[in-house]
């Protein structure tokens, strides 16, 4: 069973650490952010931190804050023992020539593997428009902290 991917991208208008300064703090996300209800703990890595989302809100997610590489790269996961499920979602950040001064590309990617994924995944609803709402509202406050 082939894994089952969400992406986003986004160029945005800001410097990569004022993206990163948003993406990890966690007391912050109600300030900016409209695809996430709420996200209890700091985002350092090897912590937990538990995140609610208007994709299912309802539910409590616990990700490890698997790696951790600023301004460019982070990974939140979770599973199941022997990795019959699990789901990484991975943040990258790119600054470069081709993006211009105070320019980077964002791209956010959720995968879920494991031999359960195909019966879990029905389970778990189309995350492409709250993935397009949390880079849009991303580019927005990015670029306002820029202007301001």
């Amino acid at each position: 069973m082939s894994p089952r991917i969400t992406r986003v991208a986004r160029t945005i208008e800001a410097p990569a650490d004022i993206v990163w300064s948003l993406l990890t703090d966690a007391a912050g996300y109600a300030d900016w952010n409209d695809a996430v209800i709420s996200i209890d703990g700091p985002i350092a890595l090897g912590n937990t931190i538990e995140l609610v989302s208007i994709a299912n809100p309802k539910r409590t997610f616990k990700l490890e804050v698997a790696e951790l590489r600023a301004p460019e790269h982070m990974v939140w996961s979770d599973g199941m023992p022997m990795r019959l499920f699990t789901g990484r979602r991975t943040y990258s950040i790119s600054e470069g020539p081709d993006n211009g001064a105070g320019r980077c590309e964002f791209t956010m990617v959720e995968e879920f593997t494991g031999p359960l994924a195909g019966l879990i995944t029905k389970a778990i609803p189309d995350l492409t428009d709250s993935f397009n709402t949390f880079a849009d509202c991303l580019k927005v406050a990015a670029e306002s902290e820029t202007t301001s």
